[in-house]
C-alpha cells in the first residue's frame, strides 16, 4: 500500500515535506503525498471512505510508518521521535471514548493527570466551559452526553494537556447542524490561538465553512489543492464530484 507522507508546522512556516510511500497487499494507501499545516490554520481534507484520510492521521500519530519520506509534527520527526511528537498533538476521532460513569469533570481530570497535568476543580470546569459545555452539564456523567457534548470534552482535554497541533478524524460526523456549528466555531478559535488543525472529513459543507484551505484526496493521491475563500460551497462539491468521477 502506498503510504502518503504528511508535515504540519505549527511553531514555523518552514515547510517540512512528508513523503511517504509504502506496499501493503498491492494497494497502496498513499501516493506520495506531501503536506503542509501551518500556524493558526485549518486545513480540510476532503476524501471519500478509503481514499487514504485516517491513513494520513495514522502516520502523524505514529502508528504506522512511511516506507520513505518522514512526517513531522512541529518539527519533530513523527516516527522516529513519537512520543515527543504525541506531546504536542490533540486527537479527535469521530467517537470520542470517555468513562461514561464518570462525570465530564472527572474524565477531563483522569486524562489530564494522565499527560502528566494537574488542574483544580475551577481550572477544569473552566476549560470545559471555553470548550463550549455548560458548567451543569460538567457535573453529570458522561453517559448523559450527547455526541456534540463528548466532543467537547475530547477538545478540552487535547486544550488541557497544551496541544498546539489537533488531528479530527470525521469530528463531525453524525452532530445535529448546531452542534457541528458549535463545534466549527471552537476550531476556529483554537486557531485563531496559534494551533495547526487537520480536519480529515467527508462533509463538504462543514469543511468549507470550517477550513482555510482544502485539499481533496482520491485513492490516496491529493488530487486538488484550493484556498476557501477561492470557491463557495456549490463550487467546492461541483469540483469534488468531478475528481470523484473521474
Amino acid at each position: 500500500m502506498g503510504f502518503e507522507d504528511e508535515s504540519i508546522n505549527r511553531g514555523r512556516r518552514e515547510k517540512s515535506r512528508l513523503k511517504v510511500n509504502e506496499t501493503f497487499k498491492s494497494f497502496e494507501a498513499l501516493k506520495n503525498l506531501t503536506l503542509e499545516v501551518a500556524q493558526g490554520e485549518i486545513y480540510g481534507l476532503l476524501g471519500s471512505n478509503g481514499a487514504g484520510k485516517s491513513t494520513t492521521i495514522n502516520i502523524l500519530l505514529g502508528f504506522l510508518n512511511p516506507s520513505f519520506g518522514e512526517a513531522f509534527v512541529n518539527g519533530i520527526n513523527a516516527n522516529s521521535e513519537t512520543h515527543k511528537a504525541r506531546k504536542n498533538i490533540g486527537y479527535i476521532p469521530e467517537n470520542v471514548n470517555l468513562y461514561p460513569y464518570l462525570t465530564g469533570i472527572e474524565n477531563l481530570d483522569y486524562f489530564c493527570k494522565l499527560a502528566g497535568k494537574n488542574y483544580n476543580q475551577d481550572k477544569l470546569e473552566e476549560i470545559l466551559v471555553e470548550c463550549g459545555l455548560d458548567l451543569i452539564s460538567t457535573n453529570k456523567k458522561v453517559n448523559t452526553y450527547s455526541k456534540g457534548m463528548r466532543q467537547k470534552v475530547g477538545i478540552a482535554i487535547a486544550l488541557a494537556k497544551e496541544a498546539n497541533v489537533y488531528l479530527l478524524d470525521e469530528p463531525a460526523s453524525g452532530l445535529d447542524p448546531l452542534a457541528s456549528t458549535e463545534f466549527s466555531s471552537i476550531l476556529k478559535k483554537l486557531s485563531n490561538s496559534g494551533a495547526a488543525i487537520l480536519m480529515a472529513s467527508h462533509d463538504i459543507f462543514r469543511v468549507r465553512e470550517t477550513c482555510n484551505r482544502i485539499g481533496i484526496l482520491k485513492n490516496g493521491e491529493l488530487v486538488k489543492e484550493m484556498d476557501t475563500a477561492s470557491v463557495t460551497t456549490k463550487e467546492l462539491e461541483s469540483i469534488y464530484i468531478e475528481y470523484m468521477n473521474d
